[in-house]
């Protein structure tokens, strides 16, 4: 390819055996990310039937279940800064392989487990082997795409994120319906055989040459902190209190631990979240949005398979099927994000999209026991639509925010803020939502008749706890079930306005920190995808 005239010409930093296949490189990175962020959500959709005793499920808490999905996303967020610096000095490639063989092994172990205990555990080993498979795609994504087509690489990538954690409740309800509860996890075995194969076929290795050391102090205080902080939040949303001190010991400890690794990493030569990214306005608004969008939909997403299975009485199958509105829209617009920020900027792309989340949370605080189910649908595609608006320009700010053989890090920065939004999202609108609906349900429970006196405050814990006990009371316990169906709408109604104010929060941020739209030609950076970016990448590769 020749060299237009006038264009400079400048060596292509992709070698031209791996650009040629990058698309199926995009494809098998978009695998191993479908399994992994799929299996984040997988679980939202079965917590109901898991909740239910042997042998349908194992009796599991409310706590147990928010446990179930956060001991996942901790492990995974606190080892994910560990995780890209491993990619970075020993090859991403070889992260990447590895992260996939110990997600399988945990899926496989998940899959029989026989307690809640058992089910904590071996989801965190699931979260070991995730860790080491999210910031590897991102890192070899950058490095197998020129600058010019990295944007789109991006929000295709970013629609898989977005499709793979709408899929999840889908995936999961389908398996329900034909399978016992192990399948959602036993599923994922086939799966990491076929895409490790793939992996080693196609998948360049790359590495810093450079790479930082490692600092396992940091990871230490970050996970031991993150878990006593969630932990507090759990337990006073368990005992609708955060003033006792099974509550307050834990949140106060996570606190001082927390602010401890702030300092480490402040004065250490090798931190494993190095704080002066941050000092960047741009990176700073851009991993805020992303961990404000993730904290409140995933709280909601875990509200959601209660509102639509306790108390609408849908299935898991039908609830999945009700998700798909999610995913349709975030196939639909993420790959097509660059061309709204292409016209009108990272800035207004990014805070409309805040903002269509805020919408779609909100209407939540409107729904009750017959809403009409198209409203729903509306609410996820609205949602959904958002997410895909905000998601790639956020990731694309990030990753361009620092240099390439530095992609790991960013990834691993971007990833972790992502899971640990969403752990306290699951955690504090868990424990809102309890909260709420325990304040709503106990008048009732201890005037209603033949419940014992030891079982009200474990039925006050969660509508699906209320409804065990109601069964077990026969007739009776039918008085029961309009009173907690009530509650619990009550409850959902303030959890989704808190999600929403901290989407608004995230719409505030982006739209005063995020850049605004730049042409070529007025001193500014190019968008990315313009037609002078493009020619110049042709030029460079010819």
């Amino acid at each position: 390819m020749s060299t237009p005239p006038g264009v400079p010409s400048a060596p292509s930093r992709v070698p031209e055996a791996v650009h040629r296949r990058r698309w199926a490189i995009l494809g098998v990175l978009m695998f191993s990310v479908l399994i992994v962020v799929l299996d984040h959500s997988v679980l939202n959709v079965a917590v109901k039937t898991i909740a239910t005793p042997a042998p349908v499920g194992i009796g599991a808490t409310q706590g147990e279940l928010e446990w179930a999905i956060n001991a996942y996303t901790l492990v995974f967020a606190a080892l994910l800064f560990t995780a890209g610096l491993v990619g970075d000095r020993t090859g991403r490639k070889k992260a990447l392989l590895f992260g996939m063989v110990v997600f399988g092994i945990g899926s496989a172990l998940a899959a029989f487990s026989g307690s809640s205990a058992e089910l904590i555990a071996y989801r965190a080993v699931m979260g070991i082997g995730a860790a080491f498979v999210i910031p590897a795609t991102l890192a070899i994504l950058m490095n197998v795409f020129e600058h010019d087509e990295q944007a789109k690489a991006i929000g295709i990538w970013a629609g898989g994120v977005g499709v793979s954690i709408a899929l999840g409740p889908l995936t999961g309800g389908l398996l329900l319906a034909h399978f016992w509860w192990g399948s959602i996890f036993l599923v994922n075995v086939p799966v990491v055989i076929v895409g490790f194969a793939a992996m080693v076929l196609l998948i360049p290795d790359s590495r810093d040459p450079a790479p930082g050391r490692l600092d396992p102090v940091g990871v230490l205080l970050s996970i031991v902190g993150l878990v006593l902080l969630v932990y507090g939040i759990i337990r006073g949303g368990e005992l609708a209190s955060l003033t006792a001190p099974a509550v307050l010991l834990p949140l106060l400890g996570g606190l001082a631990v927390l602010t401890a690794f702030v300092l480490y990493e402040v004065r250490s030569d090798h931190p494993a979240l190095d704080f002066s990214y941050f000092r960047n306005p741009v990176f700073s608004s851009a991993i805020a949005a992303t961990a404000l969008g993730f904290f409140a939909m995933m709280g909601v997403a875990f509200l959601s398979v209660f509102y639509l299975q306790s108390v609408r009485g849908y299935s898991a199958l039908a609830a999945g099927l009700m998700l798909l509105p999610l995913a349709v829209a975030q196939s639909a617009f993420a790959p097509r994000a660059r061309l709204a920020i292409r016209r009108f900027g990272a800035r207004a792309t990014c805070t409309a999209g805040m903002l269509m989340i805020t919408t779609g949370l909100a209407a939540f605080a409107l729904f009750d026991g017959s809403t009409p189910l198209w409203v729903i649908e509306v609410a996820f595609f609205v949602q959904g639509a958002g997410m895909a608006h905000v998601m790639p320009p956020v990731t694309v700010a990030v990753m361009q925010s620092l240099p390439r053989e530095k992609a790991g890090v960013g990834s691993a920065i971007s990833n972790t803020f992502r899971q640990v939004g969403g752990a306290l999202g699951v955690a504090m609108l868990g424990s809102l939502l309890s909260a709420a609906y325990r304040g709503g349900i106990e008048g009732t429970l201890e005037t209603a008749a033949g419940v014992p006196d030891g079982a009200r405050h474990a039925a006050g814990e969660s509508i699906e706890a209320t409804l065990s006990v109601a069964a077990k009371l026969g007739p009776a316990g039918k008085l029961l079930v309009g009173p907690a169906n009530d509650a619990f709408v009550l409850a959902m109604h303030l959890t989704a306005l808190g999600a929403a104010t901290a989407t608004v929060v995230g719409a505030v941020v982006v739209a005063i920190y995020l850049p605004g739209r730049v042409r070529p030609g007025t001193g500014g950076p190019p968008v990315p995808g313009e037609p002078e970016e493009r020619s110049k990448a042709g030029a460079a590769r010819g």
